[in-house]
């Protein structure tokens, strides 16, 4: 009797602790966002359009603007889903840049040609004209645009998608936006607003540069405060919501484009990608481009340490050496950083962007160089950070906290606006 007595306590007693360490871990799960559970069965707008709202094109020759994001659940692409349903009159497609497959690399010119699996004609949206012509739509009823956004203003599409709203608007064509998620989360707004003297593909309106909206979301802020007045639908997903990153959906990660592989990537792009406007090298040409960040004359040691030192919220700093393949420093040894993510939540990318390029430019003030100048005196820096008064501020020895101070009141000013165009809760 003692014996089975004392079994039942050790089975019990190994229950509990089981108990105990399962529910912390649990608890700890949603320090890395991606693990909120869902409320309901998420669909992306694709879905919900080919499922339950499919009436809105039939009839009605489509033009479609997407890229290899533009893919269902299953990851069947958007392209053959329209052109293979026999209610569906696919007529024409249009790539952004990299291209409706995703071939080209960053700013190379993408000519028209014929998609070889369908046979349908591709207008290029990053060739000789970024918004299409009359004779780009001559043959279209309606402009159906679907591509994964990454949350970030520097990042092109979204102005594609604003171009494409305007020709649609010009040529009495309705324009539907098949939504999909921000995959950095919908709920945090970062940075300075766009300066409108420093307009540009990479910032073509006064929007932060972490909007924390999903691409339908712009499209109605851009069509109503921006005068577009486009004849415009959004297709909604279901059962996203704002606190949502992209591994919350379970969808697996298409990269939007060629340095675009992984969701950390897009979380880090909205800071990281600042680095473009320097010679620093921002890691194009390796396996983690915007995660690496680094030059042959920085000292890796010395500048993971004092990035580290100024505990900066949910991330950390390794010291790191790389060779690119391609673009700044290609086929040179350089030295720098990896940025590791450790809590989503936590993560200010683009203020942990702002204290690399201070950081590096503080160290090394003998190489480190922002982008040369225009004729107009304005740098690349300018164009990504969205204003000139930024670069002038770090040349200066302002601190990134006097820099956000500066921002703040037009970030307040954006976010009354924003909260008009919300479609998810």
């Amino acid at each position: 009797m003692r014996k089975w007595f004392i079994l039942v306590v050790v089975l019990l007693t190994t229950w509990s602790t089981f108990s105990v360490v399962f529910a912390d871990h649990q608890g700890n799960r949603g320090k890395h966002k991606g693990h909120h559970k869902k409320q309901e069965e998420f669909k992306l707008g694709v879905e919900v359009l080919l499922d339950d709202k499919k009436e809105l094109l039939e009839g009605k020759r489509i033009g479609l603007i997407t890229n290899p994001t533009g893919v269902d659940q299953d990851l069947n692409s958007v392209v053959d889903l329209f052109y293979e349903d026999e209610d569906l009159e696919l007529t024409a497609l249009y790539g952004p840049e990299h291209g409706v497959r995703g071939s080209a690399q960053a700013g190379e010119y993408v000519e028209f040609y014929e998609d070889e699996k369908t046979g349908l004609p591709v207008y290029s949206l990053y060739g000789k004209t970024k918004k299409p012509t009359p004779d780009m739509l001559e043959n279209i009823d309606v402009l159906v645009f679907d591509i994964q956004d990454v949350g970030t203003r520097f990042y092109t599409y979204i102005y594609t998608m604003a171009y494409a709203m305007e020709a649609a608007q010009e040529n009495d064509i309705p324009f539907f936006v098949l939504d999909r998620p921000n995959p950095i989360g919908g709920d945090q707004v970062e940075g300075p607003v766009l300066d409108t003297d420093y307009q540009s593909f990479v910032g073509n309106y006064p929007i932060p540069l972490r909007h924390g909206m999903t691409a339908g979301e712009l499209a109605k802020l851009f069509n109503k405060e921006f005068d577009i007045g486009a004849d415009l639908t959004v297709v909604k997903m279901e059962g996203w919501k704002r606190g949502m990153d992209y591994d919350d959906t379970d969808m697996p990660f298409v990269a939007p484009s060629p340095n675009m592989p992984t969701v950390d990537t897009a979380y880090v792009y909205s800071g990281a990608a600042l680095i473009e406007g320097t010679n620093v090298s921002e890691g194009r040409g390796t396996t983690k481009p915007f995660e690496l960040i680094g030059a042959p004359f920085i000292d890796s040691e010395q500048l993971a340490e004092a990035m580290n030192e100024k505990n900066l919220p949910g991330v950390r700093f390794r010291a790191a050496s790389f060779t690119p393949s391609f673009s700044k420093h290609a086929g040179k040894l350089s030295h720098g950083v990896q940025l590791h993510i450790l809590d989503r939540d936590e993560f200010q990318p683009v203020n942990t962007g702002l204290h690399l390029v201070k950081t590096i430019h503080d160290m090394y003030p003998d190489d480190f160089e922002f982008r040369a100048e225009d004729a107009n005196g304005i740098s690349f820096f300018d164009l990504l950070i969205g204003n000139g008064w930024v670069r002038e501020s770090i040349n200066e020895g302002h601190s990134v906290e006097q820099m956000e101070k500066r921002w703040k009141d037009d970030l307040k000013k954006f976010n009354k606006t924003r909260k008009h165009f919300l479609l998810y809760k």
